[in-house]
């Protein structure tokens, strides 16, 4: 089948047309902040995209540069429309997300990618032009292919979710700053056993339902995560996008099989749930999920009692927030003590062996990085931000989720999600039945550690 060829100047003037149209109808129709969200967002990817295209059909036959010319075509007008459809936001039927959404999303990702590569490759390309390197500049003009491979590659693993057992001990080293500790990930069913029966925790984290999630997906995994039957599931935040905000009642439909397991469900805000708090609160409760917005409850769990600290999400004086609610709350007697804190990068501020185990996420675990490689290298690593894994400072552990599912752009590379169960592992079982959760049984400075009884 052949297709016309377009006009050279067709793809250009609609891109223009993006550019101008979409800001200025969302200006008039929701507002400054979403009309300078979208023009920076077609600002950045449109241009790059069709500068990307016109390199990659000079690598083509006559024939494949129409098909791509075609094709970026209906990219552009797929992001445009949905774009325009975030003005209204709301969870649209399938046939639009698989339409408009998804290649509207994903062709704003492969204009980012785009100008970072382009950009990055001008220097080189320049020195060779310079120097009259003509064969050496078309021996690498394949590596303009490189942004499209990468967000098909990106696609994939975005899509995808890895079903692990990941199991840790809270003894071990006392690091005295936040570092990376050991931890074992196993396939679910393939786990070794273990000595002392371990705390099953099943965490939920930035879920995110909207285009690349919708309530039948997540519904799924949280089926699947009902079925592990977990002693507790935690869920730390980022429910929602733009079009379930607008949704009622998408989320407590995605939630629904948590009503299995009453009494076992905590939750904490993210930052996004704050754009739908009533939204998530109703999503939430009508699934007997309890919400914990600086708030505390106590669990009873086949291996003890476990306390369980819930810290909302605040921009501002984290710290002196975050310090003021573990006074507030002391430990009881017998309990393990477990943190729910959205934004690890907060757990700087928790005083060394205040908790035993804090639970995070946020961070989509760094979303570009080498784990899917078997190595424990993002972006973030280094930085102020725990990206994913198991680290410790003195006696206290955190656990940072990779997250259930991602926000907007299908933007993770070799760093995928997780639908995982965790085994916190006891040092030694208590004669009464319980656990013994440190080898000493006590915390830095005499405090007596959770030992469940």
């Amino acid at each position: 089948m052949s297709l016309p060829v377009l006009p050279t100047a067709l793809l250009p003037s609609l891109g223009l047309a993006l550019l101008v149209a979409i800001p200025s109808y969302a200006y008039r129709v929701r507002g400054r902040t979403y009309a300078i969200f979208a023009a920076v967002l077609l600002g950045l990817s449109v241009p790059a995209a069709l500068v990307l295209e016109r390199r990659l059909a000079g690598l083509l036959p006559d024939a494949g540069a129409t098909w791509l010319q075609w094709g970026f075509g209906w990219l552009l007008i797929a992001t445009g429309v949905h774009l325009a459809s975030l003005v209204r936001a709301r969870m649209r039927p399938a046939w639009f997300r698989f339409s408009v959404s998804l290649p509207g999303m994903a062709f704003l990702a492969l204009g980012a990618m785009s100008l970072v590569w382009l950009t990055a490759w001008l220097l080189p390309r320049g020195v060779l032009y310079a120097f009259g390197a003509e064969s050496a500049l078309a021996g690498l003009a394949w590596l303009d292919w490189v942004p499209v491979l990468t967000i098909l590659a990106s696609i994939g693993t975005s899509m995808g979710i890895r079903r692990e057992v990941v199991r840790f001990g809270l003894q071990g080293g006392e690091p005295t700053r936040v570092s990376r500790m050991p931890l074992e990930r196993h396939r679910r069913g393939a786990e070794p056993d273990v000595e002392h029966r371990p705390l099953r925790i099943a965490q939920l984290t930035d879920t995110h339902l909207g285009p690349w999630q919708p309530v039948s997906r997540l519904r799924s995994l949280v089926a699947e995560v009902v079925e592990a039957d977990p002693d507790l599931v935690l869920l730390t935040g980022d429910f929602l996008t733009m079009e379930s905000n607008g949704t009622p009642g998408a989320l407590a439909a995605a939630l629904e099989p948590l009503g299995k397991l009453p009494g076992r469900c905590f939750a904490i805000f993210g930052n996004h749930d704050h754009e739908a708090p009533e939204e998530v609160r109703s999503g939430l409760a009508v699934n007997g999920v309890r919400l914990l917005l600086d708030e505390v409850a106590v669990a009873e769990t086949p291996v003890g009692k476990v306390q369980i600290i819930g810290s909302d999400w605040h921009r501002r004086d984290a710290e002196e927030r975050v310090r003021a609610l573990l006074a507030r709350h002391p430990r009881p007697p017998g309990c393990l003590r477990v943190l729910l804190l959205h934004d690890p990068s907060h757990f700087h501020h928790v005083p060394a062996g205040a908790v035993d185990l804090t639970l995070s996420g946020h961070t989509h675990g760094g979303q570009v990085g080498l784990v899917s490689l078997g190595i424990d290298w993002t972006l973030l690593s280094g930085s102020r931000w725990p990206d994913q894994g198991l680290f410790g400072h003195g006696a206290s552990r955190l656990y940072v989720h990779r997250g259930t599912g991602f926000y907007g752009f299908p933007l993770r590379i070799g760093v995928p999600s997780e639908l995982s169960v965790l085994e916190v592992v006891p040092a030694d079982a208590h004669p009464d039945g319980g656990a013994i959760w440190r080898d000493a049984g006590h915390e830095p400075g005499g405090r007596q550690a959770g030992a469940a009884a």
